[in-house]
């Protein structure tokens, strides 16, 4: 596993149109060993944090990154696009919940040309103070109720990326075995695994 040199397959993925995606992230546990030494200890049981995007047209994973824990999943939506462009992956329009409402989120998807179609969180504000991007998100969803925003925007393509996660969790199972790096590499090869898997079936 130090030795291999792991990416999504770029063939698998690759599409002649831009494409909209869907953005989340998951929790991944570490390992299956040592619960009882957890259970005499207290010890809290770690899991890494899986951020993926998937096309909503294919169910294809079109790009990936892997974090602690602790990492906000909002602080990883550049590097998901920037991994996704490095995959020959156009990408026209996004797809997130609240966890991705950021200013910084909006302008830089605006920058990019990209549409973020993000639900911004309850209470919001419309008030631009650095993101009219974020503005009118704000004042859109406060215009339309949340089913006929989420109906105008095609929002409950976000099945997409969870239907992604779950089945690589019955597929490859909900644990990981590894040290931090070479884990990025075995999540890695599971998701180009499952995109194979999708292929053949399309």
């Amino acid at each position: 596993m130090n030795r291999l040199h792991v990416d999504l397959d770029e063939s698998l993925i690759k599409s002649n149109r831009a494409v909209s995606i869907a953005v989340d992230a998951s929790g991944v546990k570490v390992h299956n060993g040592g619960d009882w030494i957890r259970q005499v200890w207290k010890a809290k049981k770690g899991y890494l944090k899986i951020h993926l995007a998937v096309n909503i047209k294919t169910g294809q994973v079109v790009s990936m990154d892997v974090s602690f824990e602790k990492v906000g999943d909002g602080k990883r939506l550049k590097r998901l696009i920037k991994r996704a462009k490095e995959n020959k992956i156009r990408v026209k329009r996004i797809l997130g919940d609240g966890s991705y409402d950021s200013k910084a989120n909006f302008n830089f998807l605006t920058q990019e040309g990209i549409k973020p179609v993000i639900k911004v969180r309850k209470g919001s504000l419309a008030k631009s103070r650095g993101s009219q991007a974020r503005k009118l998100a704000v004042i859109e969803q406060k215009i339309f109720k949340p089913k006929a925003w989420s109906r105008i925007h095609r929002f409950g393509y976000r099945w997409r990326v969870e239907g992604a996660f779950s089945v690589i969790r019955r597929v490859f199972g909900e644990y990981v075995n590894a040290k931090f790096v070479n884990m990025a590499k075995e999540m890695a090869m599971k998701t180009s695994i499952y995109n194979g898997f999708i292929k053949a079936m399309v």
